[in-house]
């Protein structure tokens, strides 16, 4: 399942009060659902209010420990705040405009970010507004087939946002293809980790979607390794059509993988919140994801490699099927060169009344194509 491109609102007055108050930008991002200024102003107790799109929200000490909390966002912010320490992660699924106004109050987010939280379909990025930093990446999943088709889905694409501020984390999550219950799992054995704070939060996100890279780009090979092999096979039946399909899955997820380098180039120069311990852990997601550009590269020469040596394998099958084609013509015409001189109707004809003459001119007919047909075959054509 890949998330369609989200489409920013060109709203000419919002663009140019892109800084203003949060809770301003919330209520025009309301507005510009379509809800009157009543409605828009219920929405942050709305939002507080629904829990569909609301994971798990958790509080973690100075030590990395999960502290006890009621579950509600607001209340989990405020406990954090008055623990040195302490932050918050908020988990998310694929929320709406209603039910991100009220995070997007209570935890000050800006509304260009809100806004592509909600439309999904976003390049891998990182920005940063005031204090906090927006992490965009996109997830890629491979998805086990026995067979490579013409219609085979070979790699699910979705997305993740990060939000990282000093005392918070949320991450919301759009699609399956990467699920984040086994990073908190991870991440809470090994309270050492969660002991960085926010940013130790995004590693584990980082590196689990690195790692479903490498696994995705180890799948892919071996579809890659099996068409090679199938394309000097006797049977060729479809065969092009699936070249076609997987490259078009590569692009899909080149377009996940390759332009998270940037981002993560970003965080490891140009952030100086992530502590001297993380970034040795995120150079560790750095060397896989290279790892990973450098196959998708040689997957996609390949895949043209393979493309063009079928597209030649076609011209050589049809060039060897015109010289089957006139070599069986050359063997018929000597068939219609004998009976066409004895189809005339002269009298007087060499061996015309023979008793023996109709087999005699058979077997010469007959003698004459097997001679064309062993000059053929030791030429090739047959």
């Amino acid at each position: 399942m890949r998330d369609e491109p989200g489409r920013r609102a060109s709203n000419g007055d919002r663009l140019t009060r892109a800084f203003s108050a949060p809770a301003r930008a919330v209520s025009r991002l309301v507005s510009g659902i379509g809800l009157g200024a009543d409605e828009a102003s219920a929405i942050p107790a709305q939002a507080g209010a629904r829990r569909d799109a609301i994971v798990d929200c958790a509080i973690y000490d100075n030590q990395g420990r999960r502290l006890p909390s009621g579950g509600d966002y607001r209340e989990a912010l405020t406990q954090a705040k008055r623990t040195p320490g302490a932050f918050v992660w908020l988990g998310l699924h694929a929320p709406d405009a209603d039910q991100m106004a009220g995070i997007a109050e209570a935890y000050d987010l800006h509304e260009l970010a809100v806004e592509d939280v909600v439309s999904a379909g976003q390049r891998p990025k990182l920005e940063q507004f005031g204090d906090v930093h927006f992490l965009v990446l996109r997830t890629a999943r491979y998805v086990e087939h026995q067979e490579l088709t013409e219609n085979s889905e070979v790699v699910e694409t979705g997305q993740i946002m990060l939000f990282i501020g000093p005392d918070f984390v949320i991450s919301v999550r759009h699609g399956n293809a990467c699920r984040l219950k086994p990073v908190r799992e991870h991440l809470e054995s090994r309270p050492e980790l969660l002991r960085q704070g926010p940013w130790a939060v995004a590693y584990g996100v980082l590196d689990h979607v690195v790692d479903l890279y490498v696994l995705a780009a180890d799948g892919i090979g071996n579809d890659v390794d099996v068409l090679e092999e199938a394309v000097f096979s006797r049977d060729s039946s479809g065969r092009m059509q699936r070249i076609y399909q997987l490259k078009r899955e590569l692009v899909e997820f080149k377009r996940a993988a390759l332009p998270l380098q940037r981002p993560l180039q970003a965080m490891l120069s140009d952030t100086p919140e992530i502590t001297k311990e993380l970034r040795k852990y995120f150079r560790d997601v750095q060397d896989h994801l290279a790892r990973v550009v450098e196959q998708v590269g040689s997957y996609d020469d390949l895949l043209i490699s393979i493309m063009q040596a079928r597209l030649a394998q076609v011209s050589v099958d049809q060039n060897n099927d015109m010289r089957k084609i006139a070599a069986y013509a050359g063997m018929a015409a000597a068939w219609t060169a004998i009976t066409g001189v004895y189809g005339m109707n002269f009298e007087f004809m060499p061996e015309l009344h023979m008793r023996y003459g109709y087999p005699i001119t058979m077997a010469f007919a007959l003698a004459v194509s097997y001679g064309i047909y062993r000059s053929f075959r030791r030429s090739g054509w047959l």
